[in-house]
């Protein structure tokens, strides 16, 4: 049996006017983030874990900030076409953890809506369902994070190769 990791980051600061989106959920009464598509830091570090776990072109490669299709867009969308790559190269997901760093807004009551948001756009490379956890931790007021600034996300993915 053939297994990898990949080790996935992101970050963004806080943008007014924006909705927060983690994992594909609209988190209520948040600042959302900066980016060209919906700054989804969750789906952003998720994508590059899966993609270098895959030995794929990083999340930029895929789909670039200067396409304007991808202005605004969904971020847990680029995880689902992320998940039918995998498929099509004969891998899938055993697992993706993640862990965002955050001041604020409070996320332990968010925690299984991001959760299942991320598995359900990884659904079809995870034939069982992939098991997904999320973990907030605080910055303590240290650095960027810490100063309420934006948001950082970690990802680490584990895949194998399907069985034919």
């Amino acid at each position: 049996m053939s297994i990898r990791v990949g080790l996935g980051f992101d970050v963004h600061p806080f943008a007014e006017g924006r909705p927060l989106v983690l994992g594909g959920v609209v988190i209520p009464d948040a600042p959302g983030l900066a980016g060209h598509s919906d700054a989804d830091v969750v789906a952003h570090a998720v994508a590059d874990a899966l993609l270098g776990a895959a030995g794929l072109p990083d999340l930029g490669s895929l789909y670039p900030a200067s396409e304007d299709v991808n202005r605004d867009a969904r971020s847990v969308g680029f995880l689902v076409d992320i998940a039918d790559r995998l498929v099509a190269e004969g891998w899938e997901i055993v697992n993706v953890d993640v862990v965002i760093a955050a001041e604020t807004p409070r996320l332990a009551p968010h925690l299984d809506a991001i959760r299942a948001g991320v598995s359900e756009a990884l659904a079809t490379a995870a034939p069982g369902g992939a098991a997904v956890s999320v973990k907030p931790k605080r910055g303590e007021g240290l650095g960027a994070i810490g100063r309420a600034e934006g948001m950082a996300t970690w990802a680490v993915a584990l895949l194998q190769r399907s069985v034919a």
